[in-house]
């Protein structure tokens, strides 16, 4: 039984009324009076009222007919309540990577006692169930959660160690997972905040049989995009919103067994959207022949993206750490870049310090036919790194800020390039305020290395801002404007003050700029006024206005008040 369950049963009476039994399970008493016509349930009648009252073996049936895994409503409760525990004690931008450390590590240790459990009850051989090859994560012994669970004393230095045992044992799986974890420090975890800690998620088991990894991926995602919240502008560092990635991936249309690459993965987002939308397109078994391969910089993201594959199943995910400027770290046995299928990324702005100098030596020909970005400014480095990424049919949606657009400095000059090459498919201008913390509005450009016939020598403009749901903080795409965008580019077609199939002649002729506004009008068209009807009204006005105003001093006069 889960310990949620447990303790709330303890503190309750023999006899539960209906209200009691639907708080402890969370479910509406009208599903309770159901069962009951269904005849699953036979409580109780006590009393002149005959009021219901469950007993041991009513919970025990109810137990039976909802299973032991959790909602998501209550995982994603239990989850966000995690963080409450450390709030004053560490910096709220800290709390994501302790958290989602222990969710991970409480995930693996309880699944691996499930496979011990399974395998002993069909073979009876302890040697057999605890072989590595029954197992998806290795748990020494020494690292399984009841260690820490029972531990009273030095609990942050323990799971350190544990930390490093697990990454030793599941090498290279694993590797730098808890890396940017360290509970040893005292002034931020004493001894008593991190038994809270552990208190709190022992109250659940999360192996397979409570919470499924569809579940508990989804619960992921919700944590990811609170603490995304919670950070404020930071958020964005590692949180794309999800509404931007599925226009680029519905857009992009994945098929079976394309290779997808995102070289700023941030928590895996453009990832696992392409892999639910073939999931949705075909099956789940369709989707998993994709090739998901992600880079990040930021240790700590990574280990969150990291830890996103493996909890929604995606084990096969390759996901690696480093500066895809400086070392970009998928090449072929040659020493050049890899190239894929599709391209995603949502990189980071105008990055002033990044690796010119090592950029600039080319080695791996990110700039050949294309001038140097700028020093001061890695956007066109990245576009340029993912350009070299796709393969001869490869396509790509990657969001930019606006300036990608239309700047005039050498930023220009390489958009020429690219135009000149015709390797810009779409642009598709979008709300602002739809990233955490930051106002400014940005843009989808659409890449591809192979367009249809209908498509060369073209760009299509859209100009989406007008179409969101507004926020207080911040701003959403609801499905119908990203279904509005999606359709406009599967169209390829003039929409009147939303689209245009702009030539390449047309913007040659504008200097390469591909600012939105340039080609297409979104305003309004204004109600012509008729000047002199209404100047004719205007004075009909004044003239009843003259006339109350006599009547209302004949009325002063009448009561003898001075005028």
């Amino acid at each position: 039984m889960r310990k949620d369950l447990q303790e709330k049963l303890k503190r309750m009476p023999k006899l539960l009324s209906i209200g009691q039994v639907a708080e402890i399970f969370s479910i509406h008493q009208d599903t309770l009076r159901n069962w009951e016509k269904e005849g699953i349930l036979v409580p109780l009648r006590v009393g002149k009222r005959k009021d219901r009252k469950y007993r041991p073996e009513d919970v025990g049936v109810i137990m039976d007919k909802m299973g032991s895994k959790l909602t998501l409503p209550q995982l994603e409760q239990f989850l966000w309540k995690s963080a409450d525990i450390l709030r004053g004690k560490i910096d709220s931008s800290d709390y994501k990577k302790y958290i989602f450390g222990l969710l991970f590590y409480k995930r693996i240790s309880d699944v691996w006692d499930e496979e011990y459990a399974q395998v002993m009850v069909e073979y009876k051989d302890e040697t057999i169930a605890r072989a590595d090859y029954n197992h998806r994560f290795q748990v020494p012994k020494e690292s399984r959660w009841s260690v820490i669970e029972n531990r009273a004393e030095n609990i942050g230095h323990k799971l350190n160690e544990v930390f490093d045992k697990l990454t030793n044992a599941n090498s290279p799986k694993l590797d730098k997972i808890f890396d940017d974890l360290d509970f040893a420090n005292k002034d931020k975890f004493p001894n008593e905040t991190i038994q809270r800690l552990i208190n709190h998620f022992s109250q659940y088991n999360f192996g397979d049989t409570y919470i499924s990894s569809d579940i508990l991926g989804d619960a992921y995602e919700y944590l990811i995009k609170q603490f995304a919240a919670d950070a404020g502008k930071k958020g964005g560092d590692f949180f794309t919103p999800r509404e931007v990635e599925r226009v680029i991936i519905q857009i992009l249309k994945p098929h079976k067994k394309d290779h997808i690459y995102d070289p700023t993965a941030g928590s895996g987002g453009f990832l696992l959207e392409a892999f639910h939308y073939l999931k949705g397109r075909e099956d789940e078994k369709v989707a998993r022949t994709l090739y998901l391969h992600g880079q990040e910089i930021n240790i700590g993201t990574f280990a969150i993206a990291k830890i996103n594959m493996f909890l929604h199943g995606l084990d096969s995910a390759d996901i690696r750490r480093g500066d895809t400027l400086a070392n970009p770290r998928f090449l072929d046995s040659n020493g050049s870049l890899n190239t894929f299928d599709i391209c995603v990324a949502n990189f980071p702005y105008a990055i002033k310090e990044w690796e010119y100098e090592i950029f600039k030596t080319n080695k791996y020909g990110r700039i050949d036919g294309y001038e140097m970005p700028p020093k001061k400014n890695a956007d066109y480095a990245f576009i340029l790194h993912i350009l070299k990424s796709m393969n001869a049919n490869g396509r790509a949606g990657v969001v930019v800020p606006h300036g990608v657009l239309f700047k005039s400095d050498v930023s220009s000059r390489i958009r020429k390039q690219i135009l000149e090459n015709d390797l810009i498919e779409a642009v598709i201008a979008m709300p602002a305020k739809l990233f955490y913390g930051v106002g400014i509005p940005v843009a989808i450009i659409i890449f591809s290395k192979n367009k249809p016939d209908n498509h060369k020598k073209k760009v299509l403009i859209i100009d989406a801002e007008k179409d969101f749901s507004k926020g207080k903080n911040q701003n959403s795409l609801r499905h119908q404007d990203i279904q509005k965008i999606v359709r406009a580019y599967d169209n390829y077609k003039d929409v009147e003050g939303y689209a245009r199939v702009v030539s390449l002649k047309e913007i040659e002729e504008n200097e390469f700029n591909l600012n939105v506004r340039r080609y297409v009008d979104n305003t309004e068209n204004e109600e012509e006024i008729d000047v002199a009807a209404v100047w004719k009204e205007l004075k009909l006005i004044e003239k009843e206005r003259q006339s109350i105003g006599k009547k209302v001093t004949g009325f002063i006069k009448d009561l003898k008040y001075p005028v």
